[in-house]
């Protein structure tokens, strides 16, 4: 190390001829906000090795080191540190939110570089040569600005939109997780299961049979805590299904699992015969009546029985309890048919008001406490028909262990799915090491891509450049900060601090006169 420092060996390489051109190497950055672990001595040293090597056969690697600090892991770390725990309670540190969010991302800041002296020194203890002196800073309004250029590229190609979407979202985060996220928290967890009878209404008919008032159509479901939110039931049109009278009910089932109906160790029969198709528009009773509001878009529509291709025999009774707020296949064939988007679920994972006559308001869904007030309440109405424990994995937040809702929320996406035959053809020009991943776990995240949700809603990371007029509510992508000063006529210097609550506090004269800002976005 001596011998190098003195000779400035690492500078040389940086300086020299290169005969072969750049060899162009961005090293995927760390957080300097927690110590390095035992474990970045492994991952640095293949990150070492590469410009080596290309150094070695003539290329000029500039090795440019770089900080990542932005995200969750800054924010709960800083949480930590104020002993505090989420979004509600970081909008409370100060008077008003504006100064809460100031005070909050301000700590932030100083946060990250807290061990940057532990980094370099690992560093150059393991001989990783890196550019510390020229590193790019993930906070640097220079960053940021050429992420907004990024950003406005993508827009411009038609390929970013705000959506209304099912993800997996954590509520005590606060955010949604991307699919790569989710994958680093499933657990297996053995949870309860409900076996519930809807009640059909009477006076309709099945095959020109009259449904007696008796009648119910099974379904089953690992989360009760969904079914205040149920708006449909759906079936397999060539999924064969039986009517069953079972003491004083009449029940419809799969035929292939009539097992649910044996394990209750009574006498039954079967009565009738019929094809998923023969139950479609039927009319049931709603489990949890006239917590959906009346005004609500679509109401006429739901409390029917719907076919949907993702109705399997594999387990449960045939038929899918559907709420469409808390399911990605729910929520498609709700577009498709247009049901009810209503919320029964905050964002902070607790039940709504719409749960007040039922004595569920305030009430976490994912406690043990909720669920036996749902089972209860269904129990008491005569609506449970089993349960049962069932094992299965289930997603909680990689960073908190939250347990993951299932949760529509706006989000920006960028249409990864437009542009899915480049992603695959471009992976088949790479050289994997080892070669199994090409087909193997990267091929077949490619293959199973879906447009990316890649906004947050928190407050220490990049702030998406996309203004919305309070009007006419055209929307616009800014992608440099000397186009922010045009629409905005305001002088946009050096000083700019382009994070929450600052940038907030741009507003942009759209085309038909009015204020345009970020805080409708």
């Amino acid at each position: 190390m001596k011998f190098w420092e003195k000779n400035k060996i690492f500078e040389k390489t940086l300086s020299q001829k290169a005969p072969k051109g750049d060899f162009v190497f961005f090293e995927g950055p760390p957080t300097a906000n927690a110590k390095p672990g035992i474990h970045h001595v492994l991952a640095r040293a293949f990150k070492d090795l590469i410009p080596r090597y290309k150094t070695m056969q003539g290329y000029k690697v500039l090795r440019k080191g770089g900080w990542d600090t932005h995200g969750l892991p800054v924010e709960l770390q800083v949480e930590k540190q104020l002993n505090i725990s989420g979004k509600k309670q970081i909008e409370k540190l100060k008077p008003t939110i504006r100064e809460s969010i100031e005070y909050f991302n301000g700590l932030c800041k100083k946060s990250v570089f807290e061990y940057k002296n532990d980094w370099e020194s690992l560093s150059r203890r393991i001989a990783f040569w890196l550019d510390y002196d020229n590193a790019y800073i993930t906070y640097e309004p220079k960053y940021i600005e050429s992420l907004w250029w990024i950003i406005k590229q993508i827009w411009n190609k038609g390929l970013l939109y705000k959506g209304f979407k099912v993800v997996p979202y954590c509520s005590r985060c606060g955010t949604s997780l991307s699919s790569h996220e989710v994958s680093q928290g499933y657990k297996e967890v053995e949870e309860n299961s409900v076996y519930l009878k809807f009640k059909l209404k009477g006076g309709q008919k099945i095959n020109n049979h009259k449904i007696k008032d008796n009648t119910y159509i099974l379904s089953w479901t690992t989360t009760p805590w969904t079914l205040p939110g149920n708006v449909a039931l759906a079936v397999g049109n060539n999924i064969d299904y039986v009517l069953v009278k079972l003491n004083k009910d009449l029940l419809i089932i799969a035929k292939s699992r009539l097992n649910v109906i044996e394990k209750q160790n009574q006498e039954y029969q079967v009565l009738e015969y019929y094809k998923g198709s023969d139950l479609v528009g039927l009319d049931y009773e709603p489990l949890f009546p006239e917590v959906i509001p009346a005004a609500v878009e679509n109401l006429k529509n739901a409390f029917k029985v719907l076919p949907a291709n993702f109705v399997t025999v594999e387990d449960g009774t045939g038929v899918v309890h559907t709420a469409v707020m808390y399911g990605e296949d729910d929520y498609e064939l709700g577009e498709q048919v247009k049901l009810p988007k209503f919320h029964t679920v905050d964002e902070q994972g607790n039940f709504n008001q719409a749960l007040k006559d039922y004595n569920l308001s305030s009430k976490y869904v994912k406690s043990a406490e909720t669920e036996k007030l749902i089972i209860d309440y269904l129990k008491g109405k005569g609506y449970l028909f089993a349960e049962e424990m069932y094992k299965h994995d289930y997603p909680f937040c990689w960073r908190c262990e939250t347990p993951l809702l299932y949760y529509a929320k706006p989000s920006w996406f960028i249409r990864m799915t437009e542009v899915k035959k480049q992603l695959l053809a471009n992976a088949e020009q790479i050289n994997w090491i080892p070669e199994f991943i090409k087909k193997g776990r990267f091929g077949e995240w490619l293959e199973g891509n879906k447009d990316w949700a890649f906004s947050r809603e928190r407050y220490w990371g990049t702030p998406l450049p996309i203004w919305q007029c309070e009007k006419c509510e055209q929307v616009v992508c800014i992608g440099s900060y000397e186009e922010l000063a045009k629409l905005s006529g305001r002088k946009i210097g050096a000083d700019l601090d382009p994070h929450r609550p600052f940038i907030d506090e741009v507003e942009l004269r759209c085309e038909c006169g009015a204020r345009s800002n970020r805080r409708l976005v």
